[in-house]
């Protein structure tokens, strides 16, 4: 098993990648959805009802598929000796970020169950949760690339 992850390390980094990218764009996407959803989607039956597909598709076709193989392929990683380090900071950096990263996921699937029924809150705080993705990537790439 060991040499199996040796050999196809670089393979599946690059598919760890692939998926985090995916994953990033639907948790910076999906609450700016909600955004509009809070701010225009009350306005009429229509517009409510398209946003409730979108972000609803978004998270079941896009998220959830691309969060799945993140963790599938970064454990792979994990698990591939001489990767990581655990006398160091970073990678519980990482780990801990990650695991606030997919309780963001989580949180913007209870915000799209909660839309299909009514505006959970305001545009305003929709905006401010949409910058929690992004703090979290920081912490996320500085801890890979710097490996404080």
């Amino acid at each position: 098993m060991i040499d199996l992850l040796l050999e196809f390390f670089p393979y599946v980094k690059a598919f760890h990648v692939m998926a985090v990218i995916s994953w990033m764009a639907g948790l910076f996407y999906l609450p700016r959805l909600f955004v509009y959803h809070a701010e225009r989607g009350m306005d009429s039956a229509e517009p409510k009802g398209s946003f409730v597909v979108m972000e609803d598709k978004l998270l079941r076709l896009i998220m959830k598929p691309a969060m799945i193989a993140t963790w599938i392929s970064g454990i792979c990683l994990v698990l591939t000796p001489g990767i990581v380090d655990w006398t160091m900071i970073w990678p519980w950096t990482k780990a801990i970020s990650v695991i606030a990263m997919t309780g963001f996921h989580h949180w913007c699937a209870a915000e799209t169950r909660r839309l299909g029924d009514e505006v959970a809150l305001s545009g305003k705080k929709y905006r401010l949760m949409n910058e929690i993705p992004t703090l979290l990537m920081v912490v996320i790439v500085a801890s890979v690339i710097v490996k404080f």
